[in-house]
């Protein structure tokens, strides 16, 4: 008898638990504009219904919950927006943040913990501006991963994160510590990206993999922000480029090539890697490897323009990375412009973190002043962004099943982007942040 009683009572305890912690909870948005489907469709008085973090249903018209069969489900009230999906920026540090006025060795006295706490507001900053998703492109393991999983577990806001984690790159490359004496740089320990050799570029693609990269990042040329006069020409060897991007497609991660000097982006392409990061000085021979191979270019214009203007106002910018500013900023909108007018995919990226997080939306102004219609930058910050991150079946445009990433904003971006700059409304995985 006792068994059975207490068998019951269990039942009837887990049932209650499941109805009141299972239960389905459900949002209808009234959208006065709305861009929809992977064809960003530009529709008027529509309703969204979402059901827990999904897109449920798209009706014409504003339908109310009543007609809906619903009688608990939240209405919001967006008749007066525009109404589009969450933005996807593809190259941001949410670790960092430049800051001239900041102790650059400020680095030597702090824990990975302090740079986890500083990020907070970075992610915060980030999410309220509109993107509900980013590509984190090299930040250290111990830091980007536990922010990350703090995100999945609602403990902290932010977007939802697709990261590298430590970059792959050639001993004294791009991504390795630079200007200090041997036995400071020993003490800090070894990234695991630094690599030489090919067969040691396999074991890094393999230890970053494991350290819980979705993607893989690599320096395939010198970089601007690195204070040595290396030039940014390539700096990974064919064999090891092959090799890395081999490791990292037969493991299921795609590879994005921080790439500047021509040779260099070439190399990366033929090596098949998936995008080029910030891709500075094109060619029509560029352009022919981008379009054989379906590869993305991430132009990163926003940092470019930051880069610039720290170079003339900071005093204390090393003159290493004075001089590779006053070299690279320049060629990279007429490398843009060279993309553009011949098809390259392109996807949205800003490498914020040079640039300030939450102003990441500049980078849209630049895109339409250097020749792209505002529907063409919307879409590389939404339906382009998820097909280069692989995640086209549930991000980057408002249809049915796809996940409730669903921003407003006060004014079509379709005749003034510069509306992206000052989103009303923020929805992540149909929980609503703003």
């Amino acid at each position: 008898m006792k068994i059975t009683l207490f068998t019951t009572l269990t039942a009837i305890a887990l049932t209650l638990i499941s109805t009141s912690t299972f239960a389905q909870q459900h949002k209808i948005i009234h959208a006065g504009s709305v861009l929809l489907g992977a064809e960003q469709q530009l529709k008027t008085a529509q309703t969204l219904l979402i059901t827990d973090d999904k897109i449920a249903a798209i009706k014409a018209g504003y339908v109310s919950q009543d007609a809906f069969g619903l009688s608990d489900a939240q209405v919001i009230d967006l008749k007066n927006q525009f109404v589009l999906p969450g933005l996807i920026d593809m190259h941001v540090h949410v670790t960092f943040e430049r800051d001239a006025s900041v102790n650059r060795h400020r680095w030597t006295t702090e824990y990975e913990a302090d740079q986890a706490l500083r990020s907070i507001k970075y992610l915060e900053r980030t999410l309220a501006a509109g993107f509900t998703s980013v590509r984190d492109l090299g930040s250290d393991h111990q830091v980007i991963f536990p922010l990350k999983r703090a995100i999945e577990r609602n403990d902290i806001a932010g977007p939802r994160i697709f990261a590298a984690g430590n970059t792959v790159s050639p001993t004294g490359g791009h991504a390795d510590l630079h200007g200090y004496r041997a036995d400071i740089s020993a003490g800090v320990g070894a990234s695991l990206g630094i690599c030489n050799g090919a067969d040691d570029c396999r074991r890094a693609v393999r230890e970053v993999i494991k350290s819980g990269a979705d993607v893989i990042k690599i320096t395939a040329t010198g970089g601007v922000l690195s204070n040595t006069a290396a030039g940014v020409n390539q700096q990974l060897s064919d064999e090891e480029l092959h090799a890395i991007v081999d490791t990292a497609h037969n493991l299921g991660r795609k590879v994005a090539a921080h790439a500047h000097g021509t040779q260099g982006i070439k190399a990366a392409l033929r090596a098949g890697v998936d995008s080029i990061e910030h891709g500075s000085y094109l060619d029509k021979e560029t352009i022919r490897l981008f379009n054989n191979s379906g590869a993305y270019l991430v132009p990163t214009l926003l940092a470019g323009a930051t880069v610039s203007e720290e170079a003339s106002s900071n005093p204390n910018m090393p003159i290493a990375i004075v001089n590779k500013v006053r070299e690279v900023a320049p060629k990279m909108q007429a490398s843009f412009q060279l993309a553009l007018q011949n098809n390259v995919n392109i996807a949205f990226g800003t490498d914020s973190g040079v640039s300030r997080h939450g102003l990441n939306a500049n980078e849209f102004t630049l895109l339409v002043s250097n020749g792209m219609s505002e529907a063409q930058a919307i879409k590389s910050a939404t339906v382009h962004a998820a097909k280069l991150l692989g995640q086209e079946a549930r991000l980057g445009d408002l249809s049915v099943g796809k996940q409730a990433d669903i921003i407003s904003v006060a004014m079509s971006p379709l005749q003034n982007i510069d509306a992206l700059k000052d989103v009303q409304f923020v929805m992540k995985a149909g929980q609503v942040y703003q």
